[in-house]
């Protein structure tokens, strides 16, 4: 059996965000890049289970970016996987994205691929549901539980007003969100060894972006707190009704 994980770089959460070039373009400069906690922590890692059992199975990374993608994917090796691959290709596209993981995937024939519920950058949940759609197999998203048993595989999920439990066989693609694994930290032995994992780069397939980014656009900054004196309701009221508009 084999599986494909898909991972992307992100900016740490604690990373000041500005733009540039009249917030057309997000301002890499200082940012700390992290594996998008969702692929790392979920998606990978319930990959790495499935290999734990079955020492069988065939691991694979995959990641859409320039060079400056290579530590995360080796760091991502250091938890666990045979090898991974680079697509030597940028895009804010989730099309563009998709195509070519899709593109990969089916020149190697997985059995299962895996992905994170969604980045935490663009928040866009669609990478899933396109390779999917390209490689004409069953879909499930947000998973938070995930068993296989031979080429059957039982998926739970969480839906409005309750849980679904879902049965499919074999190919499949999964979006994974909180539940379906535990975070896992690298030790020295994986990291040592990622070191050495073959990281191939492979150069995109033609395939036009349907989207763009024309523009980014901070939140407004946050007002400063105004404190009232347990004793004065009528000034709390006021300020309630009249500059929070909440009653």
């Amino acid at each position: 059996m084999k599986i494909l994980v898909c991972i992307s770089k992100t900016p740490d959460t604690t990373s000041k965000i500005a733009f540039k070039d009249g917030n057309a373009k997000f301002d890499e400069a200082g940012v700390q890049w992290i594996i998008n906690p969702y692929d790392e922590w979920y998606a990978l890692v319930r990959a790495i289970e499935l290999k734990e059992k079955d020492a069988s199975i065939v691991l694979h990374l995959i990641t859409v970016g320039a060079a400056d993608c290579e530590p995360i994917i080796r760091k991502a090796l250091a938890l666990g996987g045979d090898e991974a691959i680079r697509v030597n290709a940028t895009s804010d596209d989730s099309f563009y994205i998709a195509s070519q993981i899709a593109n990969i995937a089916q020149q190697n024939n997985y059995d299962l691929i895996f992905t994170g519920k969604e980045t935490i950058d663009y928040n866009g949940s669609a990478i899933g549901g396109m390779i999917a759609e390209l490689l004409n197999m069953p879909y499930i998203s947000l998973a938070e539980k995930f068993d296989l048993n031979g080429t059957t595989a039982t998926v739970k999920r969480e839906i409005e007003g309750g849980e679904e439990v879902a049965e499919v066989s074999l190919p499949l693609v999964v979006s994974c969100a909180k539940g379906v694994a535990e975070q896992r930290i690298p030790n020295m032995r994986g990291i040592m060894a990622a070191r050495t994992k073959p990281l191939k780069v492979a150069e995109p397939s033609a395939v036009e972006a349907l989207t763009s980014v024309a523009s980014y656009e901070l939140p407004p900054a946050k007002a400063g707190v105004k404190m009232v004196a347990a004793d004065n309701v009528a000034e709390l009221v006021r300020l309630l009704h009249e500059e929070a508009k909440a009653i």
